[in-house]
């Protein structure tokens, strides 16, 4: 089992299938719940905001919540119900498109590296459009700037560690919008404040904590408290109980309320 620089087991095999049935299937071994628990404040913040960028968002999770009435257990069970595990993905995608209704008005696009989880969600109608780009290695084309331009409000749920700075400071740069990042607190904000900072962002870390999953063995909790202790967390009542767990870290440019 392949673990990445802060201890935490590298999954990334769930995140390139042609459908999200591998991922669902895995996640829900390990309770993992950090898009629903996001869910209530993304909402809120979509109130008066028309275009919404979800980095890293994989099949199209959020999405699914947000604009289409799902919950995380349904998704669950929709895609780890066995009956299904023999379906083609076009099969399932069009069970989606079918059973899909459309609740928000936010106009929602992905942005990942991987192209067969965008091609589902936008497939299955989660997604409105999709930008497949690494952007810690390569700057947006102006097609991709397209497709940004307008975005007023940027989410995600855990990809930062995966992506930073680069990313987020690129996407700040195209029209300033209103971010709300959940990020693991093993994994260090600080580069991410500091660029967004240069570009006129104001940092609020919001109170509380919030679970993304239970650890998938002894060895990677074990290694996770010791990338904790090292980056000056206290992972006592947390980590130490068995779960992962993120903060979220809201990004204002100065003076937008």
């Amino acid at each position: 089992m392949a673990f990445d620089a802060t201890g935490k087991v590298t999954l990334d095999h769930i995140y390139t299938q042609p459908d999200p049935r591998a991922y669902f299937t895995t996640l829900r071994g390990l309770e993992y719940q950090i898009p629903e628990l996001a869910k209530p404040y993304f909402a809120d913040l979509m109130k008066h905001r028309e275009k919404v960028l979800d980095i890293g968002c994989s099949y199209g999770i959020n999405a699914a919540l947000l604009n289409h009435g799902a919950t995380m257990e349904d998704l669950y069970d929709r895609y780890a119900d066995p009956e299904v595990a023999d379906w083609s993905t076009g099969k399932l995608a069009e069970r989606d498109r079918i059973k899909s209704t459309r609740q928000g008005n936010a106009w929602i696009v992905g942005l990942d590296s991987s192209r067969p989880a965008l091609d589902y969600g936008l497939t299955a109608g989660f997604l409105d459009d999709a930008v497949c780009a690494d952007l810690e290695n390569k700057d947006l084309t102006e097609e991709q700037r397209e497709q940004l331009a307008g975005t007023d409000l940027v989410i995600s749920t855990g990809c930062i560690g995966y992506v930073g700075a680069r990313t987020i400071a690129k996407v700040a740069e195209l029209d300033q919008p209103l971010m709300a990042h959940f990020v693991l607190r093993m994994v260090p904000f600080d580069p991410v404040e500091d660029a967004l900072r240069e570009l006129g962002y104001e940092t609020e870390r919001v109170d509380g904590v919030f679970r993304q999953r239970r650890f998938i063995s002894a060895e990677e909790q074990e290694q996770v408290l010791e990338t904790l202790r090292a980056v000056g967390v206290d992972p006592r009542g947390f980590e130490d109980t068995g779960w992962l767990y993120a903060q979220l870290h809201l990004c204002r440019p100065s003076g937008q309320g």
